[in-house]
């Protein structure tokens, strides 16, 4: 694939169909650098008869009114507005590898108000790096999508806690998982345990790695003996726990299994971990697991809980957990399924026009964790500063804008709330905020007093409960109403 001239990517289109939806279409270029006349030079030679070139967009005032191979330069970003409505422009073309966030978000909501197509080229040193521009692309929309600039956290701190240690990683061929263990390669690690449940997702993460440091572990983490061999064979330093079903709706059908895993599964794996004398043991959580109305989020919290009170009682490894929102891209999230609705032509679904959630990239999420054990306080929880919430219709409209799209092209229709779904998520509840943080971009919240006892009663005496039986405890112990120091 040449790198001279980009492609522009349709995300609802094949590379064999027609990738444009009209034929002359006006288009204005936002960006008059190499990569800009990179693109005039693919619209001139592979796209003659559908497009017109208007001209340029370019915040650079020593660029207005030169003209590029006969095309002007019409002047910055604060005029887009009003040149696409006096040109009758029907697409704008973002061609600025490195354009600030809250400039490509104004671009993206400027042509949602105007109803025309918004593209986003790859930037070269994307184009050189991967095989493929559609995936290049994608990765692109990612952060995109977030609607702010991505979150970089200090990893130079991680190193000295890293290099030359043996690191465990539960759920390791999970989007988080598989990240965690992307990023902890680059920090040098002696070993790197890759433990999961699924043989494919641990086999394809190996095919992504390819590192000797590597060590794949099939195992289960509801299996305490299997676990015991797991730590007593390869004795971790660190571990970062992100094995969990995480699946709202299939949850509230499987209660028993959310429970297992998500809680019995940690409570092993924190058992093993002060067992073993692990440094530091770290657990990935869910904003669900703030005021819980769901298994996955409640059983998320019993999870918590119980590094909590694992946090008080040990006397080696240092506990803690991390929490975020929602992650953009990964398996079971919306933006898979938003992308398979626009590529079949729409309807894009929504559960409720009001419902926000809290983002982050896949990246920002692994980043976290790893910050977190570098600084963490045992038994606290963290928090990723992850700006406002976001409009789960305003996420859907910005990704049909970002394939090339109009709302008029794609529809967006009401689903209705599935169950356990709430409108709103938080990532503190109010008792667990204070002001503090650890780094820039980490909160730290306050331990919330709950019923150790119980939750210790319940880990021992689940099996003799019926489904009801035990959903009635698990809420008895996740709401606030019963919860006592």
């Amino acid at each position: 694939m040449g790198i001279s001239s980009p492609k522009i990517i349709c995300e609802g289109c094949k590379s064999n169909e027609k990738p444009f939806l009209a034929h002359e279409k006006k288009i204005l270029i936002i960006g008059a650098g190499e990569l800009g006349m990179n693109v005039l030079a693919s619209f001139i030679r592979d796209y003659p008869e559908e497009y017109t070139l208007t001209g340029f967009v370019d915040d650079d005032k020593t660029k207005w009114n030169a003209v590029f191979h006969g095309y002007p330069v019409l002047g910055g970003l604060e005029a887009l507005g009003d040149m696409i409505t006096r040109l009758n422009i029907q697409m704008v073309v973002i061609a600025i590898s490195d354009i600030d966030a809250d400039k490509r978000e104004a671009i993206i909501q400027t042509g949602l108000a105007k109803q025309i197509q918004v593209k986003s080229i790859p930037g070269i040193r994307e184009l050189i790096t991967q095989n493929d521009s559609f995936k290049a692309l994608e990765e692109v929309t990612m952060q995109e999508l977030l609607g702010r600039s991505q979150v970089k956290l200090d990893e130079a701190l991680l190193v000295s806690q890293i290099k030359g240690k043996t690191v465990l990683v539960t759920g390791a061929g999970g989007s988080i998982g598989s990240e965690l263990c992307k990023q902890l390669l680059k920090l040098e690690p002696k070993k790197l345990i890759a433990l999961g449940h699924g043989e494919n997702s641990i086999y394809q993460l190996l095919m992504d790695l390819e590192s000797d440091r590597i060590e794949p572990v099939i195992a289960d983490i509801q299996d305490c003996d299997e676990l015991r061999d797991v730590f007593a064979i390869y004795e971790p330093d660190i571990v970062y726990h992100a094995a969990a079903h995480k699946h709202v709706p299939l949850m509230e059908r499987s209660l028993r299994s959310a429970f297992k895993n998500n809680f019995i599964g940690t409570k092993n794996v924190a058992d093993m971990a002060e067992a073993f004398q692990v440094e530091t043991c770290v657990m990935v959580s869910t904003d669900k697991a703030v005021k819980p109305v769901n298994n996955m989020g409640r059983t998320k919290r019993l999870a918590e809980m119980y590094i909590q009170t694992m946090a008080e009682r040990a006397t080696i490894c240092n506990f803690s957990v991390v929490r975020f929102g929602n992650v953009l891209g990964s398996r079971g999230s919306v933006i898979p399924l938003f992308k398979r609705q626009i590529k079949a032509g729409g309807p894009v679904t929504v559960t409720h026009c009001e419902m926000t959630r809290y983002f982050m990239t896949i990246p920002e999420a692994a980043s976290l964790v790893l910050q977190a054990g570098s600084l963490a306080t045992s038994g606290d929880i963290y928090v990723l500063d992850m700006g406002e919430s976001v409009k789960i219709i305003e996420l859907a409209q910005n990704l049909i804008a970002l394939s090339g799209y109009s709302l008029q092209d794609i529809a967006i229709i009401e689903s209705g709330i599935r169950p356990g779904e709430k409108l709103h998520e938080e990532l503190l509840d109010a008792d667990e905020i204070h002001q503090e943080q650890i780094s820039e971009k980490i909160h730290v919240g306050k331990t919330v007093p709950f019923d150790v006892k119980e939750l210790i009663r319940l880990s021992e005496e689940h099996r003799q409960l019926t489904e009801s039986e035990l959903l009635d405890a698990i809420c008895g112990l996740t709401s606030k109403q019963v919860q006592r120091a």
